[in-house]
């Protein structure tokens, strides 16, 4: 094991011992009577219950947040509408020690950095679907295409997380959790428009009761967009982009201890794109087509008194692209056609086994089979092209047991182990722990977490004409510690993380053999900090600092495209009971890249930049609300990758309708 390896065991190992000493100092020298001691318990578990923020991702089962040892953030959708994101990658480029990045505007490719590993290290989720597309050839996921419609809100844990989720897990897991009617019938239309023509509209309905539960959700949002390739370069041609979603959430509650629910979500994106992003990128018939399709259905059930709870679930992923680039005058001898398909069937069934209330076992099986196949053809000045990636499937299967032990409300750890079957290279153990310690008197925590994790070859990396079926999976090892403090009666929060991560065995292209091979190792460490602030009640205000450092172990040289320096500062104002102001500002710090314009490609550093936004609400009676946002304000010439624009000053305002 490595050095720094030894010292986060260490540092874990701290915060497991010190917490028992001291609690049981306590204990010594404290005589509570037992009926005391278990009302006092109900009480204080009722209260926490009513005011304390949920999270499920950190633990797979709801979890009080003050109890997770992880590194979370949540993003939930008030915060969403106060800042009128309409995009879930706006909402992820406020979080902290997370990268977004998006070549051009609205349609253009995104991809999610956690704590500088890969983009296709981040396994996304949607009420327990996974969203990464087995067809790409890392099996990452384009954020480009989803939007905020009927989301409840986003859990983002970073770090290894393949003890609960397996493969791709490797640097962290966003979670996106959408919303569960309750309540009286009740629904909303909206429609907005704006700068480069955009349209917006929205309309869903939402209701339940203690048999049944529905929402549904759907968005229509059209522009005319921006030069995906950078107009400074030349290029003027306007990318237009047309996205239709569509959310539901139906569930029904037969008895008191059974419980199941559908959950589908559908989108379909048309998009102009640009052959490159330098000069004589833009191309007019160069479009693509993409459909996405989520679908789940679980159901939930309780045993012995709630004391053990089951949950079954089958899951459909289904994603098509589809690439049409037709010759024009500027381009009268480049033509291409090429599709991908790609789909993930899964099935889980966990076991919470509520054994005590200090300590909840869980444990599940998952199994997953994943499709893919893809078509290419091109006809140049060089001639005629052809590939094709015939259906290949590759199958998983995935066994994890998780102990979560609660002493004296005041020291909280989760142990878990998980091993994996791949249908090609074999079996793969990984394992986490994480702790949190609460000192109740200095409204003080101290947390801290250390784990393992991988990432199996794709489907492109084992089979496609580059391929090498005999690859290993990638490897990760992660650990942090710090500390948060609340001050105030918790109107000022205070908290500081260092983290470290090492990835061995990642999987690149060795142009001397045109093969994929196991031979990149990178390391990531760095700081994370935020405060949290309310000093009157209608006025909030979210600050975070990240430093990233990273290093390509193979070169030496910085992880391309990771800001050493972030900065988010979010400030959110309420007044006279109908209005809401919303300011937020990140800075980027410059970073590397790699200018494709010249062959063999070269390195060059991109310059920092700061985003702004300003978004304001109105409701003129209790169903109508006028709203509006400037998005950049401070009219910042940026690039987030090499040679591709990004959308100028803009403004929007619409209405929305609540009935």
């Amino acid at each position: 094991m490595r050095k720094k390896s030894f010292i986060a065991m260490v540092l874990l190992a701290l915060l497991f011992v010190l917490p028992s000493m001291v609690a049981a100092q306590e204990l010594e020298f404290t005589e509570v009577p037992e009926t005391t001691k278990q009302s006092d318990s109900k009480a204080k578990k009722a209260k926490q219950e009513k005011t304390e923020e949920v999270v499920v991702t950190a633990t797979r089962i709801e979890t009080a947040s003050r109890e997770v040892g992880s590194s979370i953030t949540v993003i939930t959708d008030q915060q969403i509408a106060e800042r009128q994101n309409t995009t879930v990658l706006e909402v992820l480029r406020t979080v902290p020690a997370l990268d977004v990045v998006r070549s051009g505007g609205p349609g253009g490719q995104t991809s999610v950095f956690i704590r500088g590993a890969q983009s296709e290290h981040t396994l996304v989720l949607i009420d327990g679907v996974e969203m990464n597309d087995p067809i790409t050839p890392g099996r990452s996921y384009d954020f480009a295409n989803l939007t905020t419609d009927n989301i409840e809100r986003i859990e983002i844990i970073r770090g290894p997380q393949s003890t609960l989720y397996g493969s791709d897990a490797i640097g962290g897991v966003i979670n996106i959790i959408t919303k569960r009617g309750k309540g009286k019938p009740r629904g909303f239309m909206s429609a907005e428009g704006g700068s480069f023509n955009t349209f917006t509209e929205k309309a869903g309905v939402s209701g339940g009761n203690q048999w049944a539960n529905y929402s549904l959700g759907v968005y229509h949002w059209y522009t005319d967009g921006i030069s995906a390739a950078n107009e400074k370069d030349g290029n003027h041609e306007r990318d237009h982009y047309e996205n239709t979603s569509i959310s539901t959430r139906l569930g029904v509650t037969p008895t008191e201890n059974l419980d199941a629910d559908f959950i589908l979500r559908y989108i379909n994106a048309k998009a102009d794109i640009d052959n490159s992003g330098d000069v004589g990128g833009d191309d007019p018939n160069n479009k693509a087509d993409l459909e996405q399709l989520f679908s789940r259905m679980q159901v939930r059930l309780s045993l012995f008194n709630e004391l053990w709870e089951q949950k079954f679930g089958l899951s459909l992923t289904d994603l098509d692209r589809d690439y049409r680039n037709d010759t024009d005058a500027d381009h009268p001898s480049d033509l291409d056609r090429s599709s991908y398909d790609g789909k993930i069937f899964k099935f889980d069934w966990q076991h919470n086994l509520y054994l005590h209330e200090t300590n909840t076992l869980t444990l599940g099986v998952e199994n997953e089979e994943e499709k893919g196949k893809s078509k290419y053809y091109s006809d140049s000045a060089w001639g005629p092209y052809t590939s094709s990636f015939k259906e290949k499937t590759a199958r998983t299967t995935g066994y994890y047991l998780q102990d979560q032990i609660k002493l004296w409300d005041s020291w909280f750890t989760t142990l878990g182990m998980r091993l994996d079957d791949h249908s090609r290279f074999g079996s793969e153990t990984t394992y986490r722990i994480t702790s949190a310690y609460l000192i109740q008197q200095t409204g003080t925590k101290l947390k801290g977490s250390f784990g393992t994790g991988f990432k199996a070859p794709t489907l492109y990396h084992l089979y496609s004409q580059y391929g090498e079926k005999n690859l290993d999976p990638e490897e990760s090892t992660g650990w942090d510690i710090g500390v948060e403090q609340s001050l105030f009666d918790k109107k000022l929060i205070l908290g500081v993380t260092y983290f470290s991560n090492e990835f061995d065995e990642l999987i690149e292209f060795e142009s001397g053999t045109s093969k994929y091979i196991n031979i990149a190792e990178a390391e990531t460490q760095g700081v994370e900090i935020f405060a949290s602030m309310r000093p009157i009640d209608d006025l909030t205000l979210l600050a975070s600092y990240t430093y990233t450092d990273t290093e390509n172990k193979e070169t030496g040289k910085d992880l391309l495209r990771r800001a050493p320096n972030k900065f988010g500062l979010d400030v959110n104002y309420k007044f006279t009971d109908k209005g809401n102001v919303n300011l937020g500002l990140v800075y980027v710090g410059k970073r590397d890249d790699n200018d494709y314009s010249t062959w063999p490609a070269k390195r060059v550093e991109l310059g920092d930049y700061v985003l702004a936004n300003l978004a304001a609400s109105y409701d003129i009676t209790r169903n109508i609300q006028v709203f509006g946002r400037v998005e950049n304000f401070l009219d910042e010439d940026y690039e987030e990758v090499k040679g591709f624009g990004t959308p100028e000053l803009s403004a929007f305002a619409g209405c929305k309708l609540s009935f």
